[in-house]
């Protein structure tokens, strides 16, 4: 993600919301932000990064034609399935697991023999299936997560976070930092991995996960329930000078690209950490841990030493 010094202000007029957000929740509102510059979409055709490691650590890689069917029978969540790329896939077994797959609106991406000889150890018949290591939630769960514990809702929102110990250690800041839910995109971005539950350290035991298949639309229907939408990018104003209290939610960009140009238009605000050094972004997870934990404070009614 993509982070600069927040001096300047985003230009242009967004579209205008169509709800009192004082009359949403209980907490204070505040002044509608302004739009935003455009900017290229993000979209280079990479596939999410798979899990690293050897095969022993891939306990999240279901193998061979009998057992990726039947673990699409038996209804396990199943981040993706891979078929090699070579003229013998095909076939009537083929086709029902690949029909299979996408009836369950799970993604079937086509790879090289040689990437899925690495990743299987060559014995996987021309097919695998990456398995999620946690169910995923609904939105709703977390929105009624929010209402049991009397909170207006804070949500995060991950646009195209590819690396899985990028998405782990989100998932684990926005546990500590009391968040109520991670929603994540179905394509191009990575999914719940063996990785990505390693790197979260335990917190994706605790913190819903929800997978949307397109991050706009959930952004506008979050809008309809009252939530203001913020993200972490560039050219936008002081991370600190917003009034961040209330119904909530922090869009984080991806590692290469930030957030994309269609999600921050959506945005009710942009959100900017000041870059002193030589380099002008921070890593994803770590630029989206500290606005995280402003919105904490804010929300916890914490006083910042204003002296300095």
């Amino acid at each position: 993600m993509s982070e600069t010094n927040g001096s300047s202000k985003p230009s242009g007029v967004g579209k205008k919301r169509r709800f009192d957000r004082n009359k949403q929740f209980e907490s204070g509102g505040h002044p509608r932000r302004n739009g935003f510059e455009e900017r290229d979409s993000r979209d280079n055709g990479e596939e999410p990064r798979e899990p690293h490691g050897d095969r022993e650590k891939h306990s999240d890689l279901i193998t061979g034609r009998n057992a990726v069917t039947e673990a699409l029978k038996s209804g396990r969540p199943i981040e993706c399935v891979m078929t090699a790329r070579s003229s013998d896939n095909g076939g009537r077994s083929f086709g029902q697991i690949i029909a299979m797959a996408k009836e369950r609106g799970i993604t079937v991406k086509e790879v090289s023999p040689a990437k899925l000889d690495a990743m299987c150890g060559g014995n996987h018949q021309g097919i695998a299936a990456l398995a999620a290591v946690h169910e995923y939630a609904e939105i709703a769960d977390m929105l009624a997560l929010a209402e049991r514990k009397g909170e207006s809702p804070f949500l995060i929102l991950c646009d195209g976070i590819e690396d899985p110990h990028n998405l782990g250690a989100i998932i684990r800041s926005a546990e500590a930092a009391g968040a109520h839910g991670v929603i994540i995109p179905k394509r191009r971005a990575v999914g719940l991995t063996w990785a990505v539950g390693k790197s979260s350290a335990g917190a994706l035991e605790y913190m819903p996960v929800a997978r949307v298949a397109n991050l706009s639309a959930c952004i506008e229907d979050l809008k309809e329930k009252g939530l203001w939408i913020y993200c972490a990018d560039m050219d936008g104003e002081t991370w600190c000078g917003a009034n961040l209290t209330g119904a909530i939610a922090l869009v984080i960009g991806g590692e290469d690209s930030g957030v994309s140009r269609l999600v921050r238009e959506k945005c009710d605000g942009v959100l900017s950490l000041p870059m002193q050094g030589s380099i002008n972004s921070l890593n994803a997870s770590v630029a989206g841990a500290i606005v995280m934990y402003e919105i904490t404070r804010q929300r916890g009614g914490i006083k910042a030493n204003n002296q300095f």
